[in-house]
């Protein structure tokens, strides 16, 4: 009969239809509690998820191979008649759109050359296309003397989008990017950002990149080479929060530091800690994937400070709930409080009626 919200055991609950009672056999949620056993084993699943995700994506850097729409600019010494196929040479792309004077490999990935013809370049590097213009020129000329080089990047680019200062479209050239490059380029992580639930979707596939955790394990992220067609997203911090509510000083949806951890007491302290006259220290529970068909429930038994320790160990994921219950003689006075008026309410008739 006490009011508000009321962590109990887990029981099997029953349904009732057409009269006839039916039990309910998935109702249990199971309560774990916190531990020094617990916080162990989440942090090997943890770092064990993580390594595997993060090993797929390390990888050495590979040449630069052209693709379509790259543009070469292509020199035949002494023969300058043929600079005038790549267009003026004063002119200057002001725009990464900006034409720039050059070759230009086209939708097939062909590029079109004087006195050669199409030939497909598509997937080659600068160099083997060098070599394979001074063959076919020696029809031509007499020892041909081919100087090829990359006068514009555009057949590759990578996307870069959330919490930077300059979320858009970066394009790969010969200088492999990596991950620290793609936000640096971007103008680095935004105030707001988590640096520890970065997305990387690549082939459509989500990785999850926790830069803090790599950093403390000593794994380089610069051993993260982005490849054409990635986007990677930054998440904010506000999107990660945690719900902290019950006998709490200030109810609040607590933030991520910004490293992108948030752990039980950093979420305790943002609501002003617990509230001393109401709180059952006790009973402190985090409710994790409350959408999922599996919920999780974790009790931490805080009425001595050592608990707290387990409290600073024990991470938090986003969208968590931390409630923390209220004690005995707090529900009796709540009972009380709304059965004196109606007491008082029922005397003061009496006494006039009498």
């Amino acid at each position: 009969m006490a009011p508000g919200m009321k962590m109990t055991p887990p029981v099997e609950l029953s349904t009732s239809a057409m009269g006839v009672q039916s039990s309910v056999k998935d109702s249990f949620v199971p309560i774990s509690t916190i531990d020094a056993a617990l916080i162990a084993r989440m942090k090997d699943d943890l770092s064990r998820t993580s390594s595997l995700q993060i090993q797929s994506l390390l990888t050495t850097a590979e040449p630069y191979a052209l693709g379509k729409g790259d543009v070469l600019q292509i020199t035949v010494w002494d023969h300058p008649e043929l600079v005038q196929a790549q267009g003026p040479l004063g002119q200057t792309a002001t725009r990464p759109s900006d034409p720039v004077p050059g070759f230009v490999i086209d939708q097939d990935g062909n590029l079109d050359f004087p006195y050669v013809g199409p030939i497909h370049v598509e997937g080659l590097k600068p160099e083997q296309v060098q070599r394979r213009l001074a063959v076919a020129l020696t029809k031509v000329f007499v020892k041909p003397q081919v100087t090829v080089r990359v006068a514009s990047f555009r057949a590759k680019q990578i996307y870069v989008d959330g919490e930077v200062h300059t979320p858009g479209t970066l394009p790969l050239n010969d200088i492999p990017m990596t991950l620290y490059d793609a936000v640096n380029r971007a103008g680095g992580f935004a105030a707001t950002a988590d640096q520890s639930r970065m997305v990387l979707v690549r082939d459509g596939h989500s990785y999850s990149l926790d830069l803090t955790g790599m950093l403390e394990k000593g794994v380089n992220p610069a051993r993260i080479v982005l490849k054409n067609g990635d986007l990677l997203r930054v998440v904010a911090r506000d999107d990660n929060g945690v719900f902290v509510m019950g006998e709490v000083n200030k109810p609040v949806t607590a933030v991520p530091m910004k490293s992108g951890r948030l752990t039980l007491s950093e979420a305790i302290s943002q609501a002003g800690s617990l509230n001393n006259a109401t709180a059952d220290a006790s009973e402190v529970y985090v409710i994790r994937d409350s959408m999922s068909p599996t919920p999780q429930i974790y009790h931490l038994d805080a009425k001595s400070p050592v608990a707290m320790i387990f409290a600073n160990q024990f991470e938090l994921n986003p969208r968590d709930v931390v409630y923390v219950d209220g004690n005995g003689l707090v529900r009796f006075n709540r009972v009380l409080s709304l059965l004196l008026p109606a007491v008082n309410a029922a005397l003061t008739g009496a006494i006039l009626t009498k």
